[in-house]
């Protein structure tokens, strides 16, 4: 186990300088930065050092806070937060869309889907704007990331 600590140390320091050089020209993408604690914030850093650099073709871009847990492609940006809330709209009968492995509960919003992980230690959330069709193709490239970082509770039934 003393590899992945290894691993996420060097991850975060990569991202960090990832961050400094991504989306160069593009404003940085300002989010509402989730508050973990514990094993679901040493979860969420080791997420984010093993996201991947572009999703649904568009490349990663800068977020502020920079100490956030989340991380945003391309323009209108699709924005992951992890460790976020459980949905007040999420309940025991709520479908869950199962996406390269990993389970999402689904929510229109104003601007596109916002879709966050079902069965898993720890809440992800991912907003895809309206831009993006069929919406659900982002979490494809993030399927691996999540499933090697966040573990599973129940699989989506």
């Amino acid at each position: 186990m003393a590899a992945p600590r290894a691993r996420l140390g060097v991850g975060a320091a990569l991202l960090t300088l990832l961050g400094a050089t991504v989306g160069c020209g593009a404003a940085p993408v300002r989010v509402s930065p989730p508050s973990p604690t514990g094993p679901s914030r040493a979860a969420c850093e080791a997420l984010l050092a093993d996201l991947p650099a572009t999703v649904e073709g568009a490349a990663a871009r800068q977020v502020v806070p920079s100490d956030a847990l989340a991380a945003a492609w391309g323009d209108p940006p699709i924005v992951l937060r992890c460790g976020v809330s459980r949905p007040r709209a999420l309940k025991p009968t709520s479908p869950c869309l199962e996406v390269s492995g990993v389970g999402w509960f689904a929510e229109r919003a104003e601007r596109g889907t916002i879709f966050t992980t079902i069965g898993r230690a720890t809440y992800v959330e991912v907003a895809v704007p309206s831009a993006y069709e069929p919406p659900v193709n982002p979490l494809v490239d993030l399927a691996a990331a999540i499933k090697q970082n966040i573990a599973e509770r129940r699989p989506c039934a």
